[in-house]
């Protein structure tokens, strides 16, 4: 059996033909995903009084029913057991339903506390919970405990289940053994280890979250390293045994088109880096990873590895010899300045080292972290606002110009802050004494989110450590772009007045096709090392951060800015103007930091170098750089050596982050027309990886025409 690659070099072969024909059949057929579909959840219309009910006890009773009535799934040769088989699920909704409706939405963009199950397990949490009750003055926190508690008995309650089903089964006797320990009760070994991070994951999703999962390594490195010199466990056996887990996680795959893709659940993992005093926290772990994403092609666990200057050799080749075979399925972090980063927003340095993502990239304090963040279409704001549309406006100079674009930039935080602040019930002069409104209950979320125990409150109402409201900026490129081409051809070289080049603008560029043939062919924009078009970049994001750093300190929430667009360009193109830099009304433009499509023309190097000039470091939660790499550009032990170069090269350069993706526009191509032939072709979007064939159109031709500019 074959697993897809880019690559000349085929995929190598180390798992057991057993755990490799699991694979297949999550990968290419699909079985799992459909039967998951098969069943959308619980009814809740026969529960006596349950519209009456306050939300609180609603949640509670949607929870017991999922953990009593879910389809128990045991698949062929599982090495680990916990299955998430309700189809509601899958549309980010507790999947019990009432009246037709689902009764609450899920959660994601968060990563939980997977350490305090690995050492205490539920029966650890749950003597938490009524110790803190016990210790509870405010009477009004009574019913969120008692949530609380229930959430860990329906825990319990769906474990049994498994249990029952796998108890007398010889061919899963190990399963049972596992399982009669976690999650129970605090992990002793590395096979427990993952049996219970993937329960406790399975679990939240079932209930319709969609966590990431984190630091796997860190998580598991331990267990395994004590094994391995007990002789409890050889390598190929925990390499076997972890692929279970990696192909358990593909059991919501369906086939199936959904705009922006499959896969997009956010289970995210982040690998290697070091620890708060500086010490390397690779091990083991961390290359059974890489070694089984790169035989299978797993996708659907979007893998950052956290790599820096001091970052060995062995891994960085590793990273690449990955990354070759197409897909996207690893990316890279640059630790040295996210770890600058984060201490100079403020996190504690033993915080910061643990550092892991919201399930796509951005950068978060696992199992701390209320997130959430807002998008900012730069280029949006300085056509409709700066430029009021392109009518009624004029400047006198390029400095009067982009002084209006900055107020505007400031005055869109503004309104940001004024948002969020509309989402407490009380405000006051004193952050601390703000209170968060009720919303949606998420009880199964706050089990295992620092400090909601503790503090006697949800996951969405302040329970957690961090809660960080992130604005993110994008289309930053055409808006440095368009900048840029209004500079140089009203200001500077005066081929047209500022009146004159809106008027042609407003007319999409009608009947100025010289002009605009300068504009796109004629200037060098952001992206091919040009210090003065990325140098405006830079300055957009400096302006942009200050900006975001004024919201900090006025009210429970912090503000910390990044850089994204998550394929929202394509949403956001309807709705922009033609632009400055030579683009009609209308066009799909530039993705996260990557320049705009077709105007880079010098090269991976200079589009690395264009990135890097800005302060990186201010965009706290994160700066995604897309990099599209043709299969011959990585081809063989030149391509490997090229690669490492690169990541290298990223990192000495003050890098973010660099989802670097190994992809053919002609293997694209034939997939359109033949979508059966390539079930399982992946490709990297933003912060998550999608087969190719359940993209739609729109989506399909922009990965297609990004990458045949390569």
């Amino acid at each position: 059996m074959q697993f897809d690659t880019l690559s000349k070099e085929a995929r190598p072969v180390r798992l057991s033909e057993q755990t490799r024909a699991f694979a297949y059949e999550s990968l290419y057929e699909f079985r799992y995903g459909l039967d998951t579909e098969r069943c959308a959840g619980v009814e809740m219309d026969e529960t006596k009084g349950f519209g009456a009910m306050p939300p609180l006890a609603r949640y509670d009773a949607a929870v017991a029913k999922i953990a009593a009535e879910a389809p128990v799934r045991i698949c062929a040769g599982e090495k680990i057991s916990g299955a998430a088989t309700l189809g509601g699920a899958l549309k980010h909704c507790v999947p019990a339903y009432f009246r037709g409706e689902p009764v609450f939405p899920g959660v994601s963009h968060l990563t939980v506390d997977y350490k305090t199950v690995l050492s205490v397990g539920y029966e650890g949490l749950r003597a938490r919970i009524c110790a803190a009750e016990a210790a509870c003055a405010d009477r009004q926190k009574l019913p969120f405990y008692r949530s609380l508690k229930n959430a860990v008995d329906s825990f319990e309650a769906w474990h049994a289940r498994y249990l029952a089903a796998l108890a007398g089964r010889r061919e899963y006797e190990n399963n049972y053994r596992i399982l009669s320990r976690v999650p129970k009760y605090g992990a002793t070994c590395f096979y427990e280890a993952v049996q219970s991070i993937w329960f406790t994951f399975a679990f939240l999703r079932l209930c319709g979250n969609w966590p990431g999962i984190g630091r796997l390594d860190a998580l598991l490195g331990g267990y395994l390293k004590r094994d391995l010199a007990e002789g409890r466990l050889t390598l190929a056996e925990a390499r076997e045994i972890l692929a279970h887990f990696f192909i358990k996680g593909c059991e919501w795959i369906t086939g199936k088109s959904d705009g922006s893709g499959d896969a997009q659940h956010y289970q995210n993992i982040v690998l290697a880096g070091t620890d708060g005093r500086g010490r390397d926290v690779t091990n083991e772990v961390t290359y059974l990873v890489l070694d089984i994403v790169e035989e299978l092609g797993i996708g659907d666990f979007p893998i950052a590895v956290c790599i820096g200057k001091n970052t060995e050799e062995k891994l960085l080749v590793r990273i690449a010899e990955v990354i070759r075979h197409g897909g996207g399925i690893v990316a890279v972090y640059n630790e040295d300045l996210i770890l600058k980063s984060l201490a100079g927003y403020g996190y504690p340095a033993e915080e910061a080292a643990e550092f892991a993502n919201d399930g796509c990239w951005e950068v978060q304090i696992p199992g701390k972290t209320q997130f959430t963040y807002i998008p900012v279409d730069a280029l949006a704001l300085l056509q409709k606002k700066t430029l009021n549309g392109y009518e009624g406006v004029s400047f006198d100079s390029f400095e009067a110009l982009y002084a209006k674009f900055t107020a505007d930039l400031n005055e869109k935080t503004e309104a940001i802050f004024s948002d969020v602040a509309g989402g407490f019930g009380q405000i006051s002069e004193d952050p601390k004494q703000w209170r968060w409104k009720e919303v949606f209950p998420c009880t199964v979320i706050s089990l295992f989110e620092e400090d909601c125990i503790g503090r006697g409150l949800s996951y969405l109402e302040g329970g957690a450590v961090y809660n960080v409201f992130s604005p993110h900026i994008g289309g930053v490129a055409d808006a440095a772009n368009s900048l840029l081409a209004i500079r140089k051809i009203v200001f500077e070289e005066k081929r047209v007045s500022f009146n004159a080049f809106m008027e042609i603008l407003r007319k999409n560029w009608e009947g100025a096709e010289p002009l605009r043939r300068y504009a796109l062919h004629r200037i060098a924009y952001y992206g091919n090392d040009s210090d003065e078009a990325d140098g405006l970049v830079a300055q957009i994001l400096d302006d942009f951060a200050a900006a975001c750093g004024r919201m900090d300190g006025r009210c429970p929430v912090s503000f910390p800015p990044g850089v994204s667009t998550f394929g929202r360009q394509i949403g956001w193109a309807a709705g922009r103007l033609a632009s400055p830099h030579g683009r009609l009304k209308g066009e799909v433009l530039a993705g996260n930091c990557y320049p705009t499509p077709g105007t880079d023309c010098r090269g991976a190097t200079a589009v690395i170098a264009s990135y890097c000039k800005a302060d990186l470091a201010k965009q706290v939660t994160g700066a995604a750089l897309d990099l599209p790499l043709l299969p011959s550009a990585v081809s063989g032990e030149e391509g490997i050596a090229a690669l490492v170069a690169l990541m290298r090269g990223f990192v000495a350069l003050g890098g973010y982050f660099l989802q670097a993706d190994v992809a053919d526009p002609d293997v694209f191509r034939r997939a359109q027309e033949h979508p059966e032939a390539f079930p399982a072709l992946s490709v990297r979007i933003s912060g998550w990886n999608a087969r190719f064939v359940t993209l739609d159109r729109e989506w399909q031709n922009m990965i297609i025409e990004k990458d045949a500019e390569k």
